[in-house]
């Protein structure tokens, strides 16, 4: 019995997978026998067909956002399952959004076959693995969280665990892919197709899959982001100053969102200890540092809430 004929995704031999990733791209077949920019124009053309193919499932990312920020706001967490270059990605998501954002460490979690030290290392056996994503889900993931599975192919055995194992625990499901007729569909609640149709090079699902992956992470990370308070209009106002210059993109936000001159800023920042959302609110509420804090705290650390709230305005719209 092979991995595709298993119901439950155990080892037997050689899986065939049947994706339109894996189909020959009648666009690419004389790729090994054009000049190089002629070779270069045929990848970018490629990759040129992937935003579009995005927009198309951006109603059912919608529903994934809603959902994540309503568990978010309740104590919940984000699991991303997956392999290789899928894996990867959602790892790399996980990392940027604690220094972009300045959410606490963990509340976006990566899990990738093979443990991180795959990240740099291809360890390509561990995706067969389906009992390990299961384990790991079922020690890691809480009622109240989100599991995201990521499997261009819509096959992998350790994501197939991952989702099992977060369905197990009650946490809500998706499954972000690249076929139409992926079998780890069954263990989605959130079914999120991107078919981005043949590779450049048959199965080299890191080109236009990946990228579509790259586009659909960054969405959703932001949009959740943005829902849960931690964007005042489209500025990172809760940013982590961890070098120079970032150091110098907090006060310029500041300045952006304030019209104040850099002097005021940098003196705002100072008295707020280095929290540039309670440096904005004190600029443009004209308020000091504590009443600045105690307005985002009553307002769910929202700046725009806070801001209404210390105008008395509670409750109209945002400005």
């Amino acid at each position: 019995m092979t991995l595709e004929e298993s119901a439950d995704g155990g080892t037997g031999g050689p899986l065939r997978v049947s994706s339109p990733t894996e189909e020959r791209n009648p666009r690419t077949l004389d790729i090994d026998a054009v000049p190089v920019l002629t070779l270069l124009e045929l990848i970018n053309d490629e990759d040129a067909t992937v935003a579009g193919v995005v927009r198309r499932v951006l109603p059912d990312l919608a529903t994934l956002v809603e959902i994540t920020v309503e568990r978010l706001r309740a104590g919940g967490r984000v699991h991303y399952f997956g392999a290789g270059t899928s894996g990867r990605l959602g790892l790399l998501d996980a990392a940027e959004i604690p220094p972009t954002y300045g959410l606490a460490s963990g509340v976006f979690v990566a899990h990738l076959a093979g443990g991180d030290d795959a990240f740099r290392v291809a360890r390509e056996g561990s995706e067969d693995d389906d009992a390990q994503g299961e384990a790991e889900a079922r020690a890691a993931v809480a009622p109240g969280d989100v599991v995201i599975g990521l499997a261009s192919s819509g096959y992998t055995p350790y994501v197939r665990g991952g989702l099992r194992g977060g369905r197990g625990v009650g946490a809500h499901t998706a499954l972000v892919t690249s076929n139409p007729g992926a079998p780890l569909a069954a263990e989605a609640d959130t079914f999120i197709c991107v078919d981005t149709g043949p590779e450049v090079i048959t199965g080299s699902t890191r080109m236009k899959s990946g990228t579509a992956q790259k586009l659909v992470l960054n969405t959703f990370s932001t949009a959740v982001m943005v829902r849960t308070g931690r964007t005042w209009s489209n500025l990172m106002v809760e940013m982590v100053p961890s070098n120079r210059k970032l150091q110098g993109r907090v006060l310029r936000m500041l300045g952006q969102a304030t019209g104040q001159d850099e002097a005021r800023c940098e003196a705002a920042l100072s008295a707020a200890g280095g929290e540039a959302k309670t440096a904005l609110v004190m600029l443009r509420a004209g308020v000091g540092a504590g009443a600045a804090r105690e307005a985002l705290t009553a307002s769910d650390n929202v700046v725009a809430a806070a801001l209404d709230r210390l105008r008395g305005r509670e409750g109209a719209p945002a400005t």
